[in-house]
């Protein structure tokens, strides 16, 4: 059976098999790649996920787009070794909980899909005999979440680009501690800043001699792992296939889209409610039809989050039939009333942010942080138009509390306790270079450090 392939969303590059995907990131016409049809999991194979542990479901999932590119028995092999940590459901009420996804090495959501990158990258790396450079922009867990995953992969370098004032210091820690073939770059500017230079820097044709590719979600790399973990909570919490409600906190949309692919691959789903914070480019493009980017992006208590254009939307707006190129620019509509009846987004305050958290654990004695209390504000607002009969819900916790200890303290009136390698890693001298957001810059940086 020939590989699956996968095709941008601007339409003007040619397909490519999962391999060229990763190791391109971004199509050459600056679109997203997504499957040229997305594989099936039929009912009764779902169902028998409920017996499965999460490495499992992992290779069940992802070797539907990785025949004929990675052979089983390798792809199986990387699924347990990343795949070494719980995933707790924890009961909110009746049949509503709190997916914990921050239990990997760097205590966030992106650890699912950073480890499994890492492997496959790698994977591919010696089979090719090649070296590869990863840009890639972050809004908070990424960095730190791909710089640990690729620590000391041979033949990867990274190389991340943060906003200095909108990430938090053990966020920032956790990957300007890492050296060897790890290098940070604080810039001077928002997370679209990052993301923007990134983007250029892929389609810029006086850096083709450095192989470059990304560990962003704008790599397809990035949302395969990322649809498991919503397989594992249908497995966990819904009945003879009943569908699941998911609240899920969206800056870039990774984390959303990811849900979207489970879906499109055939988990039953009701709902996926993808709230955000002050940034409200989709829940305004979801009410009224027209988009329009927020420059420069709203800097929110949920800092992850802050991302006035997400680079996913692209994806999504292909996904309904529409095309959005990489500017925000809507070619083509998709079909809204199908996205109002499969989504649900909300703009959260930083005020309501806290109060959430606060009366969260007030309430439950369950403690969230700022990107976990939009979601559950989310699934608050969707509840107060939308009746959900007896639909399981899953409300999506990022990253651990322990990353926001200020905002923790002022809520509840104590901190959390720190994971040991986040403890490990404050200890720890930093060392990252300074740049404004400035691509010239950033270009005269790349072709001094990396060109051959």
């Amino acid at each position: 059976m020939p590989p699956l392939l996968f095709r941008s969303t601007n339409g003007q590059s040619p397909a490519v098999n999962l391999r060229e995907a990763f190791h391109a990131g971004l199509a050459p016409d600056r679109g997203l790649y997504l499957p040229e049809q997305f594989p099936q999991i039929p009912p009764a194979e779902i169902a028998g996920f409920a017996r499965l542990p999460y490495a499992e479901i992992a290779f069940r999932v992802l070797s539907k787009f990785t025949g004929g590119i990675i052979p089983d028995d390798h792809l199986a092999a990387m699924c347990r070794d990343a795949y070494n940590f719980p995933i707790p459901l924890e009961k909110i009420h009746n049949r509503v909980f709190l997916m914990r996804l921050d239990q990997g090495p760097t205590a966030s959501f992106k650890d699912f899909a950073a480890q499994m990158m890492a492997r496959m990258f790698g994977h591919f790396l010696r089979d090719d005999g090649q070296q590869v450079t990863i840009l890639t922009a972050t809004s908070g867990d990424t960095g730190s979440a791909v710089a640990h995953a690729f620590h000391g992969v041979p033949g990867v370098r990274v190389i991340v680009l943060f906003p200095i004032a909108e990430v938090s210091v053990s966020q920032r820690k956790l990957m300007t501690t890492l050296r060897d073939n790890i290098r940070t770059i604080a810039v001077e500017g928002k997370f679209d800043d990052c993301q923007a230079m990134v983007k250029r820097a892929f389609a810029d044709p006086d850096l083709k001699h450095i192989p470059l590719s990304s560990a962003n979600s704008i790599n397809i790399g990035r949302l395969l792992p990322q649809s498991v973990y919503y397989f594992y909570a249908a497995s966990r919490l819904a009945r003879d296939g009943e569908p699941m409600v998911f609240s899920i906190p969206s800056g870039n949309f990774g984390d959303a889209m990811g849900a979207v692919v489970a879906r499109e691959m055939g988990l039953p789903v009701k709902k996926i409610i993808a709230p955000v914070n002050a940034n409200d480019e989709f829940p305004r493009f979801l009410t009224s039809g027209h988009y329009e980017k927020i420059s420069p992006s709203r800097n929110s208590v949920s800092n992850a989050m802050n991302v006035g254009h997400p680079s996913n939307l692209a994806r999504l707006v292909a996904i309904y039939g529409g095309q959005m190129d990489e500017t925000g620019k809507i070619h083509r509509q998709p079909d809204l009333a199908a996205m109002r009846r499969d989504l649900f987004s909300t703009s959260v305050s930083d005020d309501r942010t806290r109060a959430a958290l606060k009366n969260f654990w007030d309430q439950y004695q369950l403690l969230l942080e700022p990107h976990g209390a939009v979601a559950w504000q989310g699934f608050l607002d969707w509840l107060a138009v939308e009746p959900p009969g007896d639909a399981p819900a899953a409300i999506i916790e990022t990253a651990n509390p322990a990353k926001f200890p200020e905002e923790i303290h002022k809520m509840v009136t104590w901190s959390p306790d720190i994971p040991p390698k986040m403890e490990e890693a404050l200890k720890l001298p930093e060392d990252f270079d300074r740049m404004d957001a400035d691509y010239g810059k950033f270009k005269a940086y790349l072709i001094q450090k990396y060109a051959r």
